[in-house]
């Protein structure tokens, strides 16, 4: 039955794109941009868009059109997958239409609020909107590969309002006109923290791969990313026509109320927290190291683990296709190369040689610690490299004392 409504819904919607369409069946029709507040899933924190297409016949039609369709695939190794294709930028998403009682409902579940924006549009900007819907929606449009900031479910809909009715007023003098000031925009790294900012760790897992460019301002376009935004600036948006301005919406309706929200409980501990308790074990380990004269090297050799495979992931980084975390200077910090020396540290320090690895370690943490005037790091990594630094300078320093005893001998 879900199936069948769904199917009717599609149908209703393409016969409204009907360029041949009388004028009085466009009249009837209004499209309405829709913002839904956030929820608790992870995928959710930022917020959706869509846009709404309602008949006002008697009973009329009623449809979401929605860009945010994706399948996080099947089981774990599906939703694994996911992840690793959202990260390298491979992600595709896919546009759907179906009832907007049924997209209600979804958001009505998880007690997220859903907000209307009726936009005043004249019949032609109407007709050149739905037919553009209904060419992205054919089969081999309705594909998207889909980049969080520069491409996704906001932008989508922002674009084929925007572009739609600039392209209906191409010869005439209507146009639109924003009142949002466009002096400066924060950049890509604060607007996802004002989503997150409830959410530590998910702010640690985006920062931790935001290279240098998520740092810089954005543009007015980039700005409108976040369905928030677009709200906002819709509302704020004038239709000039000569001399006379009006509203780009005539009409604004909470559809569905904020409900409540179930909220699971998180890690306990702040990234930055963990990352006190390292430093703290650090401090400890190396005490213990000085007054035993005994080198801890599982010690060392578990940091370089760690650190090598989180650097790992920062290295792959660089072969995404999404252009915000290719320049991470974390990669100084958190890199492969420790991988490779951990066997050497191992043997080095059993037979008390020295070993210059250590100052190739202290030469790449300082050059994080200036990168920092640059790029906003993770919550936690200056205290990460607090520790790295005070293991280094430790075993560089015992390293030392072996060649110097070694060169009495």
């Amino acid at each position: 039955m879900n199936c069948l409504k769904y199917l009717i819904c599609i149908v209703f919607s393409l016969a409204w794109m009907n360029a041949d369409a009388q004028e009085e069946d466009v009249d009837s029709i209004e499209i309405s941009l829709l913002t839904c507040s956030p929820h608790e899933e992870i995928y959710s924190l930022y917020g959706h868009t869509a846009l709404r297409i309602h008949s006002l016949k008697a009973r009329g039609e009623d449809v979401a059109v929605n860009w945010g369709m994706f399948s996080f695939g099947q089981g774990s190794l599906g939703m694994l997958e996911f992840c690793l294709r959202f990260m390298f930028g491979l992600t595709d998403y896919t546009i759907a239409i179906d009832s907007f009682d049924a997209f209600c409902h979804q958001y009505r579940y998880y007690g997220s609020s859903v907000t209307e924006q009726v936009l005043n549009l004249t019949a032609d900007e109407k007709r050149r909107i739905l037919a553009g819907i209904a060419n992205n929606y054919q089969p081999e449009n309705r594909v998207y590969r889909y980049n969080y900031f520069y491409d996704n479910c906001t932008t989508r809909a922002v674009d084929m309002i925007v572009n739609n009715l600039n392209a209906a007023n191409g010869n005439t003098g209507r146009r639109l006109k924003s009142t949002v000031e466009d002096d400066r925009f924060p950049s890509f790294r604060d607007m996802i923290h004002s989503c997150n900012n409830h959410h530590p760790w998910a702010a640690f897992g985006n920062d931790i791969l935001l290279g240098v460019g998520s740092d810089r301002p954005a543009d007015k376009r980039e700005w409108l990313f976040l369905p928030a935004h677009a709200m906002t600036d819709f509302g704020s948006t004038m239709i000039v026509d000569g001399q006379h301005e009006e509203p780009l919406v005539k009409q604004t309706n909470v559809v569905v109320e904020p409900g409540i929200q179930v909220v699971e409980k998180e890690f306990p501990l702040r990234p930055s927290d963990v990352f006190l308790v390292l430093l703290t074990l650090t401090v400890a380990i190396t005490v213990i190291e000085k007054y035993s004269r005994k080198a801890l090297w599982w010690y060392d050799a578990l940091l370089m683990a760690i650190s090598g495979l989180a650097g790992t992931i920062l290295f792959l980084m660089l072969f995404s296709e999404q252009p915000t975390v290719r320049v991470n200077l974390q990669l100084l910090l958190l890199n492969p190369l420790p991988l490779f020396f951990i066997r050497r540290m191992i043997v080095r320090t059993k037979k008390k040689l020295n070993d210059r690895q250590y100052a190739l370690w202290l030469l790449l943490i300082c050059l994080f610690l200036i990168g920092s005037f640059w790029q906003h790091y993770a919550e936690g990594m200056m205290i990460l490299a607090s520790s790295l630094l005070i293991r280094n300078v430790w075993c560089y320093y015992r390293q030392q004392k072996y060649e110097i005893v070694s060169s009495l001998k």
